[in-house]
């Protein structure tokens, strides 16, 4: 689209065309129903008014017996009005009544290439205005393509009438073809996110929620394609609801007439949203991407998080966190000595977590007393931060404002700021009960004391945790229900103290994993993929976040020899090279490695920081490959000059040597010399069974599509072992 016009429904025009990056997203806006989407999908390229309508015609459904006279009309909010009968758009009643809606269109307002406020680049945008008389409601639907390809939409309801209108959902669908017939999504728990799975797509709902405001046990990403759907084959089309708290996503085939949809939304709790005449509720953005393959879908969520100007674009940091090094236990001198042996290995940022504040000696007591702990820092935290800046370091705290201990002098000052419902308390999780962000003095004492210490020290990292779900989480004074005014709360607060400290960089976390969707990648630099850090946990962890976050925005960190949370041991190689590709960090008391481990940790740092530009600015792309013990990923630069590659070997394959890998992604004309990248290149015979394939002491030079299609033979590792490849044009 190249105009913009805001026209009313006599005058709209009759389509809407949203283009980019080889996708389209066709919508008949012709009125007077809402905008009915004729196809989202590959590129159409052009089509005029009369090609639309032909399409228009060609896809409406007959009449059958025990259906409605008329044919079902789907729109971006679905409407039983409309001849839909599965999940409505808008849930919700006044008082009984309105429970229904039928929505006309008012205005239709079309753009092409723009921006947002924020300076994001928008290919096409799309607003259509509604009403509803009888309902006395209002419905303002934006829809906006990215140069990506990405699309996201979002929807306002304003209640037009007197009394109130009790809002239950608005969620908003978009279809499918028959071709899509498989769902693939990723359920997990603590310590094992993003565990994916499939089924066939079969009639009824498959709903997805999330009721604890976290998303260990929920998807990221909700994905349909043709079955069998890879990385680099297949087509396949996917949701995600950009939003920290409760949600709904779902994958639904209605009955008898077999649409298939994609939606979501936000999970609202009863009473949560009433509408007084004149209000407004906004549903989050579903954002929604196609691809001919998961790699496609995916990077259209990298290279829209990319284009946005807040994103980093500085060089990430490797930093050390020393919470599997220290826990609670901290003393000057221990943690000074971590200091000066992460510095020796190249370390770039230190960062203090949990067990610096008032009373914290273990998780029983002292969170939301965000003071200095006088007795175990009578000089405050500024010995620790003047020796670590004197190393050239960095520093970095660990805070978790949205949460208290019974057991502290917050709570037993404000016992009306803990959320509830009625007066039952909810069940502790972590020691730990939620603080009413809704409650402007609550929201304001945190603000101060974060907004302090950020004031105080020479901050430029803080770890913002998270550590427990949501459960009755219910505003004191009322007892209503309370989670979707504390997730707006929690985003104010967030915008407030960056507003503030635009130079401190914010990580995501959420006892690992729990927060990592794109309303809080809006506000933060990076997300804490999990707690685990076992670097074969880690490889399927990241493989699903992976999915929308970029490697540059993934926290991923070298443990201890011992995975603290699974008891299992690694080599450094398998570690390294696990979190070689994201925001490299370091989880480990180094103070107690060996000269040759540190030795070993500083090649690994020095190699990140050699290819960091790459690995955080390239494609990530990752091989279909037979074998499940074997997995080959990596990251292709934009002019597909040079790539990276890792070869894991998970477990032990059936057939040994385990034969050729494909490299995908590669220029397929340019002629590419490689080579084994150190240090992730130790594939030195330890027992039997460990080799090097021929090629691997001189390289080998083929051209893109050879190393595509044909592969080259993988060196024979033993279970829970990688090697990196380096791949660079020669030609």
């Amino acid at each position: 689209m190249s105009t913009t016009r805001s026209t009313d429904a006599r005058t709209a025009p009759s389509f809407a065309h949203l283009r980019a990056a080889g996708v389209s997203l066709l919508l008949d806006v012709s009125g007077p129903r809402l905008p009915r989407v004729l196809h989202w999908g590959r590129d159409l390229g052009p089509v005029d008014a009369q090609e639309v309508a032909e399409l228009a015609t060609a896809s409406v459904v007959p009449v059958i017996s025990g259906t409605p006279d008329a044919p079902y009309v789907l729109s971006l909010v679905p409407e039983q009005a409309a001849g839909w009968m599965a999940t409505p758009g808008v849930s919700g009643h006044r008082d009984g009544r309105a429970w229904s809606t039928s929505f006309t269109t008012r205005t239709v307002t079309t753009s092409g290439p723009t921006s947002r406020e924020d300076g994001t680049p928008v290919a096409d945008r799309l607003v259509v205005t509604a009403h509803d008389a009888d309902a006395g409601l209002e419905l303002e639907t934006v829809v906006e393509m990215y140069p990506s390809g990405l699309v996201r939409t979002c929807s306002t309801l304003t209640n037009a009438a007197d009394g109130l209108f009790t809002v239950a959902g608005l969620d908003t669908v978009l279809p499918l073809p028959a071709e899509a017939d498989e769902i693939l999504d990723w359920t997990g728990r603590h310590l094992r996110e993003r565990s994916p799975q499939r089924h066939p797509f079969v009639a009824g709902t498959h709903l997805r929620e999330t009721r604890r405001a976290r998303t260990h046990d929920g998807t990221l990403l909700l994905t349909a394609g043709r079955a069998g759907f890879g990385h680099r084959r297949g087509e396949v089309w996917g949701v995600h609801v950009g939003w920290s708290g409760n949600t709904r996503t779902f994958a639904e085939q209605e009955m008898p007439n077999g649409a298939r949809v994609l939606g979501g939304g936000e999970l609202l709790f009863p009473g949560e949203v009433r509408l007084a005449a004149g209000e407004s509720y906004t549903s989050p953005w579903l954002y929604a991407s196609y691809g001919d393959g998961l790699d496609e879908l995916s990077h259209r969520f990298h290279a829209y998080l990319r284009s946005r100007p807040q994103h980093p674009t500085s060089p990430r940091k490797a930093l050390i966190n020393v919470w599997e090094a220290v826990y609670f236990d901290h003393d000057l001198d221990r943690l000074t000595a971590l200091a000066d042996t992460a510095a020796a290995a190249g370390i770039e940022r230190y960062v203090l977590d949990d067990g610096w504040f008032r009373h914290r000696r273990d998780d029983t007591a002292g969170l939301g007393d965000w003071y200095v702990d006088e007795d175990v820092w009578p000089q405050g935290l500024h010995p620790l931060a003047d020796h670590v800046v004197g190393l050239g370091m960095e520093l970095g705290l660990w805070f978790e404002p949205e949460m208290v201990n019974p057991d502290s002098d917050l709570a037993r000052a404000h016992p009306d700021w803990v959320m509830r419902s009625g007066d039952r308390t909810p069940v502790a999780s972590r020691n730990q009960q939620v603080l009413d962000l809704a409650n402007p003095e609550a929201w304001a004492y945190v603000y101060e004391r974060v907004h302090a210490i950020l004031e105080e020290y020479p901050i430029g990292f803080v770890k913002w945790d998270h550590n427990r779900d949501l459960i009755e989480a219910g505003h004191p004074t009322t007892g209503t229900a309370g989670v979707h005014d504390q997730t707006l709360a929690t985003y104010r607060l967030l915008d407030a103290l960056r507003a503030a400290h635009p130079d401190v960089e914010f990580e995501s976390c959420s006892g690992g994993g729990g927060r990592a969707d794109l309303g809080i990648l809006e506000r933060t630099d990076r997300i804490w993929a999990s707690d685990c850090i076992d670097a074969l946990e880690r490889q399927t962890i990241e493989a699903g976040t992976g999915m929308i976050v970029p490697p540059e925005m993934m926290g991923s960190h070298i443990g201890s020899p011992r995975s603290h949370t699974t008891g299992r041991h690694h080599e450094l190689g398998f570690r390294g090279a696990t979190a070689f590709f994201g925001h490299l960090g370091v989880e480990w008391d180094v103070t107690r490695a060996s000269e040759e481990e540190r030795t070993e940790l500083a090649r690994w740092v020095a190699a990140y920081k050699q290819h960091r530009d790459l690995l955080h600015h390239g494609v990530v792309v990752r091989a279909d490959h037979p074998d499940p013990a074997l997995r080959v990923h990596g990251v292709v630069a934009a002019d597909g000059a040079e790539a990276v590659f890792a070869v894991v070997q998970l477990t032990t394959s059936v057939a040994a040597p385990p034969g050729r890998v494909r490299l995908p992604g590669l220029d397929p004309r340019r002629t590419y010399e490689v080579r084994p990248l150190a240090p992730g290149d130790d594939i030195t015979p330890r027992a039997d069974g460990v080799a090097a394939p021929a090629w691997w002491k001189d390289g080998v030079r083929l051209r893109g599509t050879v190393l595509d299609a044909v592969g080259l033979q993988a060196p024979n590792q033993h279970p829970e072992r990688s090697v990196l490849l380096h791949v660079r044009a020669v030609g």
